[in-house]
């Protein structure tokens, strides 16, 4: 009967390996899952000598002699967001109905309909096959997975319940990605019709005002000042467009080194805020990505200390990144975190009583949830509002341009018909 190696993960996440006799691998497999292990590697015992071969998991695809192993180099994992949370949502279903995980991977991969996946995947696999836990693993790719899904998969490799920690990750990636494309569907219109709004006067000052220069200039008429005006630009436009253009990359490329700026960041997220429109909403997007993330990962047993640096790399804005950072020093001192949050003065009162209640009742992460889930349907509501606000105002400023452009032309040729039908009469 031959002899196989295994590594297997035990319900508190620790690496188990040893070896079995067995008829086959799907033998090994089933004796390591009556003893509440997850397959991680199988390999069937050689001559003396020799290296095992390793066993390919059933479900994955035919790997190369040897085992699945792949030379990334520098290559880097990546996948989208997209992609990410189907990601999760398949590993999950997969672990909770009883394959390992290294299985479950290799059939992603398989699967997988993007080279950024697939190459996640790969690489996840060709980790775990080295013995590698799955954080570990997922810490090889860090463009694939962020610090909080890492710590999400630890926790869950802590506990064993691997599967219930996805399935909440699963969860937490999916609303936040609702959030992140309500926002963008309702930033995209008001920037396309801005985008052709300029293109438009563009055309009007460059390409057809001056036709009508050298028609003034042979009237020899008294033109209105809208009509000079109009001109004016326009002759400004056609002779400067390079250095327009020059100013226009400049300023961009400015503003894009003063953002990535330690100064720059907090400074321009600090004005995001108190922006008259946009300024509550970027407050309630922020508000409800650190309930989201803070409640996911006191639910999933992430400790406080680890929950804040987290929550504070993720939050989306470096006020409210600072405030939590802040917060860090009471809480390891044995304080609640609401009375340092109440002095930061960046959380409604709302907020910060909610979490004092949580604290004190040991339910910290369902009132988080019912916070973000609040500000999820405020930011939904106001996002509605703007788009329906923001359509006719841009309607308006495009006819105050177009019609402006039009009416400085035309007013001198109505003028001059107006006085040629008077000397007619």
């Amino acid at each position: 009967m031959p002899t196989f190696t295994y590594a297997a993960k035990d319900p508190n996440g620790r690496t188990v390996e040893g070896s079995l006799e067995a008829e086959s691998q799907q033998d090994v497999l089933a004796e390591l899952r009556q003893r509440s292990l997850t397959p991680v590697r199988v390999q069937q015992g050689g001559k003396k000598g020799k290296k095992p071969a390793e066993q390919a998991v059933p479900g994955a695809a035919a790997k190369p002699a040897g085992g699945f192993s792949l030379s990334f180099g520098k290559q880097v994992a990546k996948a989208n967001r997209e992609e990410l949370v189907l990601f999760t949502r398949q590993l999950s279903t997969m672990i909770g109905a009883g394959l390992s995980l290294i299985e479950s991977i290799e059939v992603l991969a398989d699967q997988a309909e993007t080279p950024g996946l697939k190459t996640t995947c790969q690489r996840l696999s060709s980790e775990l096959r080295a013995g590698s836990d799955l954080s570990s693993a997922m810490e090889q790719c860090p463009k694939a997975f962020s610090p909080l899904y890492i710590s999400m998969v630890r926790a869950g490799e802590a506990s064993g319940q691997m599967d219930v920690i996805l399935e909440r990750l699963a969860e937490y990636t999916e609303a936040a990605e609702e959030l992140r494309r309500e926002v963008k569907s309702a930033m995209t219109y008001p920037v396309i019709s801005l985008a052709l709004v300029l293109g438009i006067t563009a055309f009007l000052m460059i390409g057809v005002v001056p036709t009508f220069r050298q028609v003034f200039e042979s009237l020899n008429s008294n033109l209105p000042k809208i009509t000079k005006l109009t001109l004016a630009t326009s002759d400004w436009m056609r002779t400067s467009w390079p250095t327009l253009l020059g100013l226009i990359a400049l300023a961009a490329a400015g503003f894009f080194m003063f953002s990535k700026t330690k100064f720059g960041s907090f400074f321009l997220d600090h004005a995001r805020l108190r922006l008259p429109i946009f300024g509550p909403l970027a407050r309630k997007i922020a508000l409800a990505r650190f309930s989201r993330t803070f409640a996911t990962l006191i639910r999933s047993g992430v400790p406080i200390m680890g929950t804040l640096d987290i929550v504070s790399n993720t939050a989306g804005n470096q006020v409210v990144s600072r405030a939590v950072d802040a917060s860090k020093e009471s809480v390891r001192n044995g304080n609640m975190l609401s009375e340092p949050l109440s002095q930061s003065k960046v959380f409604p009162p709302m907020v910060v009583r909610m979490i004092a209640i949580g604290e004190r009742s040991g339910a910290l992460e369902v009132l988080l949830e019912k916070i973000a889930e609040f500000y999820d349907s405020q930011v939904k509501a106001q996002i509605k509002a703007l788009t329906s606000l923001i359509e006719p105002l841009l309607i308006s400023f495009m006819g105050i341009i177009v019609g402006g452009v039009v009416l400085s032309v035309f007013l001198p040729i109505l003028d001059i018909v107006g006085k040629l039908g008077q000397g007619g009469s």
